[in-house]
C-alpha cells in the first residue's frame, strides 16, 4: 500500500485468501495504485462489511476487489451496498477447487452486477481494476498503454 489515497479497497473474508490478494496487489503495485485491504467477512462480521462499502465512496475508493471463497457471498454483499464497481474473485479452496465460490459470486439479481474473474486469478483482478481506473486518471491510462503494448515483447 501505497502513502497515498487509497483508490482499490480489498476485502477478503479470510487470512487465509493472502496468496491471491498478493497477485491484486502485486500488478496495483506495479501501476502505482494506491490499495487498502482488510479482512471482513460477509457471514461472521456483516455489520462491519456494509459499513466498510458504504464508506469507500467518501474515502475515495473507486473500485472494490471481494475475495471469498466457498458460499463466496462477500462480492455480492458489497456490490448490495455500494455504486462502485466490485470484482469478485473466488478462491481456490475447498472440497469443490473453488467451482463453488465462482458459482456463487457470478449468480447476482439484476441491478446488483458483480465483475467476476476466474477462480483464483487476483492477477486478472488488480489488471481489471487497473482498467476501470485508466478511465478516470490519464497517467494510469498511459502506464496500462505501455503494459498492453510490452505484452508483445514476451512471446
Amino acid at each position: 500500500m501505497s502513502d497515498s489515497k487509497p483508490l482499490v479497497g480489498i476485502l477478503s473474508g479470510s487470512a487465509s485468501d493472502k496468496p491471491i490478494i498478493e497477485k491484486i496487489t502485486g500488478v496495483l503495485d506495479g501501476f502505482g495504485i494506491a490499495w487498502e485491504y482488510n479482512v471482513l467477512s460477509a457471514h461472521r462480521t456483516p455489520n462491519r462489511c456494509a459499513e466498510y462499502v458504504k464508506g469507500a465512496e467518501a474515502k475515495g475508493m473507486k473500485v472494490l476487489i471481494g475475495v471469498a471463497g466457498l458460499a463466496a457471498a462477500l462480492p455480492g454483499v458489497m456490490a448490495a451496498h455500494t455504486l462502485l464497481p466490485v470484482i469478485g474473485v473466488p478462491g481456490d479452496g475447498g472440497p469443490m477447487k473453488g467451482t463453488d465460490a465462482l458459482h456463487s459470486i457470478v449468480q447476482m439479481p439484476p441491478g446488483i452486477p458483480v465483475a467476476t474473474v476466474g477462480v483464483g486469478n487476483g492477477r486478472n483482478a488488480g489488471y481489471l481494476a487497473t482498467h476501470i481506473l485508466a478511465l478516470i486518471d490519464d497517467s494510469i491510462r498511459a502506464k496500462l498503454v505501455a503494459y498492453r503494448e510490452s505484452l508483445g515483447d514476451s512471446e
